[in-house]
């Protein structure tokens, strides 16, 4: 097509398209991160009601309403309704000045953070792949680790609404040998489940409590799935050295309390955005570099 040729002769317009979706991705991003774990909320308290024979669920009107699409936006202190130029991706925010135009409350600085961040890793991801098939897939991948992260990190949860797709989703691009060929993705689908449900089950035995959830286990066999058994030894060596540095120091500086629990996801996702943008080049540095 013309405008992939386009973009081929001008990088410079292919990147600014990107960092132009990317933003508008983060600001969709927003709003999964935060809805999405209260829609879940709500459902399984219906399921509950349901299964135990309770009668039906009293849900708020607003709460039963609600999904990723309705209602639009509002401030959540005066219930504003976000017009769309108010909406315009970190724009917005900085001629707002990070205040609600109707009543002056501060806007978190969280949403445009996620918004840019969003659009700085497309770019890179556009950057280091070009105007190719691959770029689209690369872009999936860091948008739902994007919003894996946040909402583990918010609730410590990995919602299988994200993790299960994002597992198929990785063994159907395997056909076409994007990043890694059918039977890698197959072994480490498998593997990347199996590593951390392991891990789970031994340090269950050995101190009986659980050291984390099963979304850590879906999402790293995602990876595998995405990535490829070859690459699942650096997420997992990666993931850990930081997440146990990034533990110790918020341990150490009060921002944590020792038993207090830390959600690995957000580490595993930092860690599989790596290995799929460097993973190679990384394992190939450090064979050459032990022989």
């Amino acid at each position: 097509m013309e405008i992939f040729h386009i973009f081929e002769i001008t990088p410079w317009l292919f990147y600014t398209a990107t960092l132009a979706l990317g933003l508008c991705v983060g600001s969709f991003l927003n709003v999964v991160i935060y809805r999405l774990p209260i829609m879940m909320e709500r459902d399984w308290r219906i399921q509950c009601h349901e299964y135990l024979e309770l009668g039906d669920a009293i849900i708020d009107e607003k709460l039963q309403q609600l999904s990723l699409a309705k209602p639009g936006s509002t401030c959540p202190h005066c219930g504003h309704n976000i017009r769309a130029w108010e909406n315009i991706p970190v724009i917005s925010y900085l001629f707002l000045k990070g205040k609600c135009s109707s009543c002056g409350s501060g806007i978190s600085l969280r949403y445009p953070s996620i918004e840019l961040i969003t659009g700085v890793l497309s770019v890179l991801v556009a950057m280091q792949f070009g105007v190719t098939f691959t770029t689209l897939c690369a872009l999936i991948l860091t948008w739902t680790l994007i919003a894996l992260t946040m909402i583990d990190y918010d609730k410590q949860l990995l919602p299988d609404d994200i993790t299960l797709p994002l597992l198929w989703l990785g063994l159907l691009i395997s056909f076409f040998s994007v990043f890694t060929d059918t039977n890698s993705s197959l072994i480490g689908a498998i593997s990347g489940y199996m590593v951390l449900w392991t891990v789970f089950q031994l340090f269950k035995i050995v101190t009986g409590k659980e050291g984390m959830g099963f979304g850590d286990f879906k999402l790293l066999a995602a990876l595998g799935a995405w990535l490829g058994w070859q690459l699942l030894p650096q997420i997992i060596l990666l993931s850990s050295v930081v997440g146990a540095v990034t533990g110790i120091f918020m341990i150490l500086t009060g921002l944590t309390k020792r038993q207090q629990p830390i959600p690995f996801g957000p580490y595993l996702a930092v860690a599989g955005w790596i290995a799929m943008m460097w993973g190679h080049k990384i394992n190939q540095f450090y064979l050459t570099n032990i022989q």
